[in-house]
């Protein structure tokens, strides 16, 4: 087996903010973010924008001639490039916005379409400027540098790793022209960079096939960011005598058919000093590969090819203890935990009808091996619960987030594209989606309705662990509650949908800078 090294690096650029005019930008590509309304021309057919008034009269007219012939309005996902003679810029970009942009996924967006722009025209240098970025606050500002620096990282990230060949970006240097420059926005723009990798880490651990990815790679991955940031990370990765021990029946259970052994990972940040206010916990679903079990996934729409991405939510995690590590915020400490284990078949596997016996003592009666994601978060679950974590006064909830790709039912209801939240908690909900406001990430809250438990109730155990078709997200997220003790405050991510990118067919890095962030608006 090809011995495939993770995150090779995620396309290193540098960054600089810079106040300098536009048109004495020298370099490759000057790429200019424009709206609708900043391409509004007067009765002569000449810009009224300031800024592309100044480029088109550098440019003898050209600028309103080509975006008049090329029916460039300024429409979110339009780009024009023009290559130049005699301008200090070798070629010239407008790059479309929308009728406005507020949104960081709309600047992350601008990012993504300059890399996108510059691998066409093979540039080396890079500028990137707003037509309009007058009455912009200075926390506007950084906000927007931080979007268009972390669209540019994760633009250019190609994995390549599994190709007999692949091109080097060539895209080496960003310039971010007119919002501003200083210690602040540097300190921004570099966060913005460590996020950035960590979320493409976390895509290439989603990309990264079943034969390769096993659950022992994916704990020497954890260990590696472990020992990569040892000043403030710790880990202890349990076996599955070690589990045993810890009478984890439920994961178990699911990791029994495979070769491969199960992990239990379970990472730990402590900040280098000062008092700890928050302790929190990420979990994550470790399925580095689902074929379904003895319930195994057939007929169109299985999805089967892809059951590599079924650890997803354990990517997430990883990923954001990657960032974190790198940040390193005060006053915060977090335990990183992933059950990871393969649900294959074999003689040993579990059967459907086997009554399982989870670390709380709770017996679930299996009616579905391909509900296994469940499974092993609830020992998962009761695990981080055990670790204290809570919020600055002893008596505040104890704050768990854990993120699965658990159920097709949360794509039904939701799409591709967001992620199901589940919560008791209208405080931790609160602080999750202004966290991810800031990421762009997008997260939709779902009923935790009490009276589908009905259906989710054994004859001969204390539950079953699939409750049939209907509302089959929130089912999964009730049976997840009875693993999380309840002092916790506790949130589940269903994120089926949104980790993985069909049309493109690769992993989205989904989760992690909404993790990020959650976790620095707990830090002090």
């Amino acid at each position: 087996m090809a011995v495939v090294s993770f995150v090779k690096n995620a396309g290193k650029i540098a960054f600089a903010a810079k106040e300098i005019d536009v048109g004495e930008w020298k370099g490759d590509m000057l790429a200019v973010g424009v709206t609708e309304k900043d391409m509004t021309k007067d009765e002569n057919s000449k810009f009224q924008n300031s800024i592309l008034k100044k480029l088109d009269r550098l440019l003898g007219g050209l600028l309103a001639e080509v975006s008049s012939e090329e029916d460039f309005t300024g429409k979110s996902g339009q780009s024009t490039v023009l290559r130049l003679p005699g301008l200090g810029s070798k070629r010239v970009g407008l790059i479309g916005l929308g009728q406005s942009a507020s949104s960081p996924s709309a600047f992350r967006g601008l990012g993504e379409a300059v890399a996108a722009a510059a691998k066409t025209a093979q540039a080396n240098s890079v500028a990137v400027v707003l037509a309009s970025s007058e009455g912009l606050s200075n926390e506007s500002k950084l906000g927007i540098a931080s979007a268009i620096a972390s669209g540019a990282v994760l633009g250019i990230h190609e994995d390549n790793r599994y190709k007999s060949e692949s091109k080097k970006p060539q895209f080496k240097s960003l310039d971010i022209l007119g919002l501003g420059t200083g210690p602040e926005l540097e300190k921004k723009l570099k966060y913005a960079e460590d996020v950035s990798s960590a979320i493409v880490f976390g895509r290439e651990l989603v990309n990264s096939p079943a034969n390769v990815l096993t659950p022992a790679a994916l704990a020497e991955e954890a260990s590696k960011i472990a020992s990569s940031y040892s000043d403030v990370i710790s880990a202890n990765i349990l076996t599955a005598e070690q589990c045993k021990e810890l009478k984890m029946g439920s994961y178990l259970g699911v990791a029994a058919a495979s070769d491969n052994p199960p992990y239990f990972i379970h990472l730990c940040y402590k900040p280098l000093s000062g008092p700890i206010k928050a302790k929190l916990a990420l979990v994550g679903k470790g399925l580095t590969f689902d074929s379904g079990g003895y319930n195994i996934k057939t007929g169109p729409g299985c999805s089967i090819d892809v059951m590599k991405i079924d650890m997803g939510g354990s990517a997430a995690v990883l990923g954001s203890a990657k960032a974190l590590g790198q940040i390193k915020p005060p006053g915060v400490e977090v335990h990183f935990i992933v059950a990871s284990c393969e649900n294959m078949i074999s003689g040993t596997g579990m059967r459907p009808g086997d009554i399982l016996t989870a670390s709380n003592g709770k017996t679930i009666e299996v009616n579905n091996t391909d509900a296994e994601g469940r499974l092993t978060l609830a020992d998962a679950l009761v695990y981080a619960c055990n670790q204290g974590v809570e919020k600055v006064k002893p008596n505040d909830a104890h704050p768990i987030v854990d993120l699965a790709t658990l159920t097709g039912a949360c794509i039904v209801a939701l799409g591709p594209s967001i992620a199901g939240v589940f919560t008791p908690s209208d405080e931790l909900a609160k602080e999750v989606f202004e966290a991810s406001e800031i990421s762009g990430e997008k997260f939709w809250r779902m009923p935790l309705e009490e009276s589908y438990w009905e259906s989710m109730k054994s004859g001969v155990a204390d539950m079953v662990n699939t409750g049939g078709r209907p509302g089959g997200a929130i089912t999964a997220a009730l049976f997840l509650k009875q693993f999380v003790d309840e002092k916790v405050q506790w949130m589940h991510i269903d994120l089926a949908g949104p980790v993985w990118n069909e049309k493109k067919r690769v992993a989205t890095g989904f989760g992690v800078s909404t993790l990020v962030e959650w976790v620095l608006k707990n830090s002090s």
